[in-house]
C-alpha cells in the first residue's frame, strides 16, 4: 500500500481512538444527570432538562463512540462461517461489508445533514449548499451575516423546549467519522488481500 493511504489509515484511526475515548467518559456525565434526576424527584421538583440532557448525552455517547467501534472491531457479527475462513477470505467479505456499510452510512449523513439544515431554519432542496453558503458568509461577512441566514430554530416539543440543531449536529459529525472510519477499514482489508499489514 502507498504510504498516503497507510498515513491516512494511522490518522484516522489514532483521531477515532482520541474521540472514542472522550465518547467513554460521557458517561459520566450520563450517570451524573441520571443521578441528579432521581434525587430531583424525590427531594425536589423534578428537573425539566434532565431527560433531555440524558438523551443528548446518550446520542452523543453512541454516535461519537460508533468510530472506534468500528476501529475496534466491536460490531456485532454473525460467526457460522468466518472463524473458519482463510485470512483472505476474510478480508473480501470485510471489504464486501465495509462497502455496504458506507453506502448505508452515506444515506444516513445525508438525511442527518438535511435534519440539521431544517433544525436551523432551512427548508430547501440542497443542504449541503446552505451549509456552504453559511460558511462562505461566516468566513467572508462575519457572524451576524451569517447568524441572519438562520431561520426558525427548531425546538422540542417538551417543557423544556432545547434547541434540537446541537445533537443534529453531533450526529452528522459521528456519522461522518464513521465513513471515514470504514475508509479506513476498507484501505486495510485491501492492505490485508496484498498481504500488507497496517
Amino acid at each position: 500500500m502507498p504510504s498516503v493511504i497507510k498515513g491516512y489509515v494511522r490518522a484516522i484511526d489514532a483521531m477515532n481512538r482520541f474521540i472514542g475515548r472522550i465518547a467513554m467518559y460521557l458517561i459520566f456525565a450520563l450517570v451524573g444527570v441520571l443521578l441528579w434526576s432521581s434525587i430531583s424527584k424525590t427531594f425536589f421538583n423534578p428537573s425539566l432538562w434532565t431527560l433531555e440532557t440524558a438523551q443528548f448525552v446518550m446520542v452523543a455517547y453512541y454516535i461519537l463512540g460508533g468510530p472506534y467501534s468500528i476501529q475496534m472491531g466491536s460490531n456485532v457479527r454473525m460467526d457460522l462461517f468466518y472463524g473458519a475462513w482463510s485470512l483472505k477470505t476474510k478480508a473480501w467479505v470485510d471489504a464486501f461489508t465495509v462497502l455496504f456499510l458506507m453506502f448505508y452510512l452515506g444515506v444516513l449523513f445525508y438525511g442527518a445533514v438535511s435534519s440539521t439544515a431544517y433544525s436551523l431554519g432551512y427548508f430547501g432542496l440542497e443542504p449541503f449548499q446552505f451549509f456552504g453558503d453559511l460558511l462562505k458568509t461566516l468566513m467572508t461577512e462575519g457572524l451576524d451575516a451569517a447568524s441572519a441566514k438562520l431561520g426558525y430554530l427548531e425546538r422540542s416539543s417538551t417543557a423544556w423546549r432545547p434547541f434540537l440543531w446541537p445533537v443534529k449536529t453531533i450526529l452528522c459529525l459521528g456519522v461522518f467519522l464513521m465513513l471515514l472510519q470504514c475508509l479506513a477499514e476498507l484501505f486495510r482489508d485491501l492492505g490485508r488481500l496484498r498481504g500488507d499489514e497496517f
